[in-house]
This record gives structure tokens, sequence and C-alpha cells, in this order.
């Protein structure tokens, strides 16, 4: 289905002649899946965001769910916008849950919906166990989707007057301990996962940029590796390569048996998945001794971050290897351990338990 603006006054979604991959396309393509599966790969995402939303009305269709042309609507503003399959995606799927709410409480005209239906949707997400995570990301993509319906007076401004928001937990990051990531080392024996480990734990990658990345983006003369474009917030970086992830890198190349031009790839040349990787890694996890932590492979990027401010680096610098837009992502690994911050504390305290305290911290009996 190739999609097209036919009227500027009111803008709908039109299907002409349909494209010869979206029948094996909308067969796999689900919402809720990881964006690292083989369509993205095989198909162009101006296709894959064009069948997403093709999905998407079918959906609303299918359910009788009221608000179908207005969703449309949205789902194209964020074609239009350049947004991710990803972003299309998650959007979606709160929009969806949301128009089923509306559903079952018998609310069949979505101009008609008011503070009062975004709070007992909001409770009732928190009703089914959701994490206040999850929650909170549902309640800025309806809140996107409603901004964009009051913008074109579909709905009340009254709506994006004091916000509902959930307190989310400022958790601190989840770095590796360094004996274990010693044991973790110490039992890996094929190539290819020595390498992936190594990688991601001297580059601070993320998996999905690490199963993206080709021969061309590395140049092993410089140990660099070149991310144009992240899958996460389209913002290209280069990372480095320590000399151990360099031979482990160099050992994997000759022993791979399929020359393909991902780095990484499966039985008969296929591109890994996350799972497949997620499943090893936990299967390494298991043979170190090391299951029962709750370890993931999004920590060894905590731990690079970890290791590498133990080290002295700046958190300016740390920032662009990590790839975050904000410093204040970065600044949360200086939370979870700073050996400056450390040291001073026990010299401090030292002083303390030798000298005693000196200053008299009593208050007056006669002062309030």
């Amino acid at each position: 289905m190739n999609l097209e603006v036919v009227c500027v006054e009111t803008p709908r979604l039109v299907p002409t002649q349909p494209s010869s991959h979206h029948g094996e396309l909308k067969r796999k393509v689900t919402f809720g899946s990881d964006g690292h599966g083989d369509v993205e790969r095989a198909a162009s995402e101006v296709l894959l965001k064009q069948v997403l939303i093709e999905i998407a009305l079918e959906k609303i269709a299918a359910q009788g769910l009221c608000g179908a042309e207005h969703v449309g609507q949205y789902l194209m503003d964020l074609y239009r916008r350049n947004c991710r399959p990803n972003t299309i995606r998650s959007r979606f799927a709160t929009i969806l849950v949301f128009l089923q709410y509306l559903k079952a409480k018998a609310r069949n005209l979505l101009e008609l919906v008011c503070r009062e239906d975004v709070c007992a949707f909001i409770e009732q997400e928190q009703d089914r166990g959701l994490k206040p995570a999850s929650i909170s990301c549902r309640i800025d993509a309806l809140y996107a989707f409603i901004r964009f319906l009051v913008d074109r007076e579909v709905l009340s401004p009254d709506l994006l007057k004091r916000k509902l928001r959930v307190k989310v937990p400022d958790s601190l990051p989840r770095a590796i301990d360094p004996q274990d990531v010693r044991g973790l080392l110490a039992v890996i024996q094929r190539p290819r996962d020595r390498a992936l480990v190594l990688i991601l734990l001297r580059t601070g990658m993320r998996i999905g940029e690490l199963l993206n990345t080709t021969l061309s983006d590395v140049n092993m003369p410089e140990k660099r590796i070149e991310i144009f474009e992240t899958q996460k917030n389209r913002v290209g970086r280069v990372v480095y390569l320590a000399d151990d992830a360099c031979q482990a890198l160099e050992d994997w190349l000759m022993a791979r048996r399929w020359k393909t031009e991902l780095i990484f790839s499966g039985q008969g040349g296929r591109p890994l998945s996350y799972e497949v990787v997620r499943s090893r890694f936990v299967s390494l996890l298991n043979q170190a001794g090391l299951a029962h932590k709750g370890y993931t492979l999004h920590c060894l990027r905590h731990t690079f971050a970890s290791e590498l401010l133990n080290a002295g680096m700046r958190l300016e610098c740390l920032q662009q290897l990590l790839g975050h837009s904000s410093i204040e992502m970065t600044r949360r690994y200086a939370r979870l351990t700073d050996i400056t911050r450390k040291e001073e504390y026990f010299r401090a305290m030292a002083k303390i338990e030798k000298e005693g305290v000196h200053g008299d911290y009593r208050c007056h009996y006669q002062l309030p």
C-alpha cells in the first residue's frame, strides 16, 4: 500500500496498487517486536513504515474501534516527519490499547475524550501490573497523540493542562563486578562469542548497533568503528577498539564460515538476531556461575561506562562515546561508582577516626 495525502483540508490515507512485498511483510511484521529481525533488513524503511500503518488501520477496523481517521492522520504525520518504524509501532501500540479501553467503556467518539478518560486509562494500566517506566512511556505516547488532536481542534486544549505523570524510580545502572567480568571471559571458547562480548564491553555499543555493523564500518588500523546512524536516536558517533577486542574481532573474521558484509552472521550467512545473542550470553553466564546475578547484555555497556569513569575519563568525553544526547544521562554513571568520591570519603573518615570531630554541634537550650 502506497500512502498519499489526496486533500489538503482533510488528509486521509488512500491505498493504491499494493506492492508485491506487502503480503509477505504483513505476515511477518507485528507491533511489539524488537525491530532487529530479518524484515527490517530485507525491506526498505519506507516500505516497512507503510506496512505498519496499513496493519494499524486494519486492526482498528477489525475491532470496530473509534477514531480510525484521526489515528491514520497521526501515523501519517509520524511518517512524514521521518520517525523510525519502531516509533510508529510503539505509538500505535499505546493508541490501540487506549481505543480498546474507550470501546469497553462505551465511549464511541474520540472527539468526546476528557481528562477523566485519560486518568481512568492510566489507572487501568497500573492495575494490570505494568512497571512505572512502562506506564510512563504509555503516558508520553498518549499525550503525543492528544497534542496532535488538540492542534487540529479535535480535542479540547484543557487535556494538556496539568498532565498526568508517574514517578519513575531513578535506579542505578547495573554494571558487572570486575571479578565477574574475569569469570565470564574465562569461560568463553567460541571466537564469535568472545568477539561479541569483548566488543560490547570495550566500546559501549548497544547490541542493535553491533549486529548492524558491517566490514566497511570497521577501521582496524585505527582501531575504530564508525556508527553512522544509531537506531535509537539517529545520532552517529565513533567508538574505539581496545587491543583485546581487536584481537577477538580478527580471530572471528578469520574463523567465520560465512563471509558476509555484516560482521556477525549465523547459519547460512543470515544476520544474527537479538534473541540468539541473548541466549548465548545467558548460556555463558550459566557456565560462569553468574546466572543468579541478573546480568543482561546491556550490563556490558554499563560496565564500559563505569570503568572509564573510574579510570579518570571526563563525563563530556564519555558522553560522546556512549552517544547520549544529554550529559545528564551520562551523569547517572557517576553516581554508580566514582573512585575520586570514594577516596575523598575514606580520607575524610580516616581523619575523623584519628583526630576526632572538631566543632560543637550542640544547640543552645535557649534557642528555638
